[in-house]
């Protein structure tokens, strides 16, 4: 099976080429990624824990589900097609914002994304792919915050400078 390819990308979002995943993260090159999340009518987040067999950040907490473009993809196309591969199902998402980060991890690996953030809303329950989620649970926005502070060594590092970050913006984005 041919490796996915990430899109490089510089500071404007504009995409200078293609790169084997892996090997943008073990070089820390910059490429568009995006994070999806999922919202009930109750204003609970739609959180997932990873698949304990993932290269990097297995069994954390994260989004409801995030990954990178394909070449020629939109945003909302990727992240419209990877809700349906992890989550099983599909939503109506939206583009609210994109930033950089760059973090390292214990294994050499470092992400280094353009991540454009999405929002969706769902009221039932995702068919979870166990190839890519171990599991899954609604929680609500102040119960996330509270719970990252108490405990941020089982969330992703995207998802904890997506909330230290720029949390009112899922706040402000009620059904």
């Amino acid at each position: 099976m041919k490796e996915e390819q990430v899109i490089l990308v510089n500071e404007k979002d504009e995409p200078i080429g293609l790169m084997n995943k892996l090997e943008a993260h073990e070089k820390a090159v910059l490429h568009r990624a995006f994070s999806v999340f999922i919202l009930n009518g109750k204003n609970e987040i739609m959180l997932q824990q990873r698949a304990h067999h993932k290269y990097h950040s297995p069994l954390l907490w994260t989004n409801t589900c995030c990954s990178h473009q394909r070449a020629g993809e939109t945003n909302i196309e990727a992240g419209t097609r990877r809700l349906m591969e992890e989550m099983g199902f599909t939503a109506e998402i939206k583009e609210l914002f994109h930033f950089i980060y760059k973090a390292p991890f214990d294994n050499g690996l470092t992400e280094h994304e353009l991540d454009h953030v999405m929002i969706g809303y769902y009221n039932d329950e995702p068919k979870i792919n166990t190839e890519e989620v171990e599991s899954w649970k609604w929680m609500g926005i102040e119960d996330v915050k509270n719970d990252m502070k108490q405990n941020p060594e089982i969330y992703t590092v995207w998802f904890k400078i997506i909330f230290d970050e720029f949390y009112h913006y899922l706040e402000d984005h009620k059904i």
